[in-house]
């Protein structure tokens, strides 16, 4: 993982994350522009994260007042956008270097092409946030 920093903010999410669920986030981003917590944590223990029918989110949601969303962590780029995208299904992950950064393109089903953008463009721009933070990457374009 890169350099990440946390603010005290994030990092004391991160421990009643891991109070109420008993799983060690990785990471946790906070979107003010969507009003919701991003936690990362390790693929393998989403499940255990989000709870049976998401019971663990819910109580999450109450007890921060914002909606919680849980990502698979991966430090292998391809991953990492497939999981930021999901439920969509990622085709192909090109990543670009222009004068501007770098930009990665995401090539998705076109019929999953609505749920990787998602409403508003929240489920592109949570992709972007984990992107940039973890992978410096400065654009995400869905194709």
């Amino acid at each position: 993982m890169p350099n990440v920093v946390l603010t005290p903010e994030e990092f004391r999410y991160m421990q009643v994350f891991h109070q109420l669920t008993g799983v060690m986030p990785i990471d946790c981003i906070v979107d003010n522009e969507h009003d919701r917590i991003i936690f990362l944590v390790k693929a393998e223990e989403v499940g255990k994260a989000i709870g049976k029918r998401g019971s663990k989110v819910r109580y999450l949601r109450e007890a921060f007042k914002k909606n919680v969303e849980i990502v698979g962590y991966s430090d292998k780029l391809e991953e990492m956008v497939a999981n930021a995208l999901a439920p969509a299904k990622v085709q192909n992950v090109r990543l670009v270097k222009t004068p501007k950064g770098k930009v990665v393109y995401a090539k998705v089903d076109p019929r999953f092409k609505g749920v990787a953008i998602g409403k508003e463009g929240r489920n592109v721009s949570k992709a972007r946030l984990i992107l940039k933070r973890h992978f410096d990457v400065d654009s995400l374009v869905v194709v």
